[in-house]
């Protein structure tokens, strides 16, 4: 499936991580400030404070939460690629699930299967949202009319022949 030609598994995990990273830092960052800004005392002054501190605070740990999960899905569907052999929409499903397992096993097995069911239930939504939309951008671009046959090509004259002008 060409959907599925990515970088390969050692660069995917680092650039998965990165870009998890980025999204929890930028993420966080948004929520964070608006967060800080709403349970600042009033005025502006104190405001911008408070939305700045909770910023600096807050958001590198959101990074840092989403770039744990970015590595450790990424793993697993490395690993699972080189199991399985191939790359498809249930290797992303299962990471997900072992994923969202693996970091709620401090809590106990109950919390590890309800986070594996929702982090399983996720990516399948993500995987099918994702089918779903590239067979309807497929639908709305089809082929154009196929030919029976190729036009004969045009014949080539050679460089000074004038035959053609007279």
């Amino acid at each position: 499936m060409e959907e599925y030609a990515r970088e390969p598994c050692p660069w995917r995990i680092v650039d998965d991580c990165g870009g998890a990273f980025t999204m929890g830092a930028i993420g966080g960052g948004i929520f964070q400030a608006v967060k800080g800004f709403r349970n600042s005392p009033s005025g502006m002054n104190h405001r911008m404070k408070g939305s700045l501190t909770a910023i600096r605070t807050r958001a590198p740990q959101l990074g840092g939460s989403f770039a744990v999960w970015g590595g450790l899905f990424s793993m697993i569907d490395c690993g699972l690629v080189k199991v399985r052999g191939k790359e498809d929409p249930w290797n992303s499903i299962t990471s997900g699930a072992m994923t969202g397992a693996i970091l709620a096993a401090r809590n106990g097995p109950v919390a590890m299967v309800g986070s594996a069911a929702m982090g399983g239930i996720l990516l399948a939504l993500i995987e099918g949202a994702g089918i779903l939309l590239t067979r309807f951008a497929s639908a709305q671009f089809p082929t154009g009319p196929q030919f029976a046959e190729e036009p004969a090509p045009m014949p080539t004259s050679s460089f000074g022949d004038y035959r053609q002008y007279q």
